[in-house]
């Protein structure tokens, strides 16, 4: 278990390594002028070129991701261009909203899923079973804002049953309550699409484990239908660990559409408005962030999935 770890860790180090430098390179490639966005219109070239000094934009490509780099592995984020402050005290209350809604969305999504599949699988042939492939399908297929839209309408306009966006009240809101009203519309909508996806790989999981040879011993051996039903879930463990740790680390850069739609101060958010606003180093430090707690949750996933499955291990 130690050499799988040492090996998972290590991938996991160069894996940051190459996002970092993806990261720093898609940034140089972004229209627009951040020297411009902060100086404005009428700077004159002095100011530009030091400017352009200062933030070592002058220097080449490789001497500034060795810089950036080196910067990253003290903690130093960078500093906002926009909001001339350090990017990490605006980017991780952001990434702190963004866990707290990807958090509710991945259980609504694998409780949802790990439901749903059970019943398509252990149920065939029935409209019950009918009914669940309908549903999973319809999650999948639907656009994320057209769900957003259309629960807007029918729970806030129309009902007024839950508020539209944001992620508390204006007047007399902030607390555990006025949250939980908050995040419900915008995590049901990020979790339809990877509840349905754990649906269905669930089902297949278990519709695979249930085909073969030691189920139809268990059963002749006469053992009751919860014990063999336990065995079946057992061995369809590791794959739900591995696609519901897939789809709650997608959830944590997936839902931008869902935070802008909701207007949810999370980082999604935060990096659809630096982008207008060419703030460099708040886009770095978002993308990283999120890459690097991807890269976290697979890094548990594939521990829990070597610690059930000792095959994973050898």
């Amino acid at each position: 278990m130690i050499r799988f770890l040492v090996r998972r860790v290590t991938l996991t180090v160069l894996i940051l390594l190459g996002v970092s430098l993806v990261v720093f390179l898609t940034t140089k490639l972004i229209p627009g002028d951040p020297v411009a966005t902060l100086l404005g219109p009428y700077s004159t070239a002095e100011d530009r070129a030091r400017l352009v000094a200062a933030l070592g934009l002058n220097r080449p490509l490789p001497v500034q991701y060795v810089s950036y780099l080196w910067t990253l592995l003290h903690g130093d984020l960078g500093r906002s261009i926009a909001r001339q402050q350090p990017a990490a005290g605006v980017v991780l209350p952001a990434f702190a909203n963004t866990l707290l809604l990807s958090g509710f969305a991945g259980v609504v999504a694998v409780a949802g899923g790990v439901a749903l599949g059970a019943v398509a699988a252990l149920r065939r042939n029935s409209v019950a079973a009918r009914l669940v492939t309908a549903v999973s399908l319809v999650s999948v297929s639907a656009p994320q804002y057209v769900v957003a839209v259309a629960l807007i309408v029918l729970f806030a306009v129309q009902t007024r049953l839950l508020p539209p966006g944001g992620i508390s009240s204006t007047i007399g809101g902030g607390g555990l309550g006025d949250v939980a009203q908050h995040i419900l519309l915008p995590g049901v909508t990020a979790a339809l699409v990877p509840m349905g996806i754990i649906a269905r790989m669930f089902r297949s999981s278990l519709l695979d484990v249930l085909s073969q040879d030691f189920v139809v011993a268990l059963r002749g051996h006469g053992l009751p239908p919860r014990t063999v039903l336990l065995h079946v879930f057992h061995n369809s463990l590791p794959s739900l660990l591995t696609i519901s740790g897939l789809q709650v680390g997608y959830l944590l850069g997936g839902v931008v559409f869902v935070e802008t739609v909701f207007t949810w101060p999370g980082l999604g958010l935060l990096i659809f408005t630096s982008i207008s606003e060419r703030d460099l180093p708040v886009i770095e430090a978002g993308v990283l962030i999120s890459a690097f707690a991807f890269v976290l949750i697979n890094l548990a996933v594939d521990t829990a999935h070597a610690a059930i499955d000792p095959r994973v291990r050898a």
